[in-house]
């Protein structure tokens, strides 16, 4: 970034909002901040208007979380962070990832071969670009987090490749 002004993609789509198709409620499982697995949760899906989530998020997370936007690679505070700790997801709080399962793709963005729990996140067809990806989302706001991709690394051979933009980082305490 430079001198705190916020790079924005040119790579915006129209507001994602809520999901149609998953009015919810949901089944999240919940993590202390240690990582610690607290249990599955039932909860109302997190809905906002666009004034709400404009009020709360930076000009960036709204467009990368609320309007499918990414970051320019290599710009994000996630991509080569080494830290222990746990990612959640910036509008709702819900854990996504845990850094033990973080890798440097090289991509410029944070990659994870796992999420903390597949409960977490869900995953939607995206041909937004002109090609066939997996959009993943957020399961508990409908926050887009990235994509996933089959080129990551064992044990699951997967890389979701998610926006710094979309994640809260909490580090583990020693």
């Amino acid at each position: 970034m430079l001198a705190g002004v916020e790079r924005i993609s040119i790579w915006a789509f129209a507001d994602s909002g809520a999901s149609e198709d998953d009015p919810g409620p949901v089944k999240i499982v919940k993590f202390a901040d240690d990582g610690a697995r607290l249990g599955i949760s039932t909860l109302a899906k997190v809905r906002k208007s666009k004034s709400e989530w404009n009020k709360q998020l930076t000009p960036l997370q709204y467009n990368v979380t609320r309007r499918a936007s990414t970051e320019y690679p290599f710009s994000g505070a996630f991509y080569n962070q080494e830290a222990a700790g746990l990612y959640r997801c910036v509008d709702c709080g819900s854990a996504l990832f845990d850094s033990k399962a973080k890798f440097d793709s090289g991509t410029g963005w944070p990659s994870f071969w796992e999420p903390i729990a597949a409960e977490n996140v869900r995953e939607k067809k995206d041909f937004s670009i002109g090609v066939l990806r997996t959009e993943v989302q957020c399961a508990l706001c409908d926050a887009h987090l990235g994509h996933v991709f089959t080129d990551g690394p064992e044990p699951s051979g997967l890389r979701y490749c998610m926006n710094s933009a979309a994640l809260l980082f909490v580090p583990r305490e020693s």
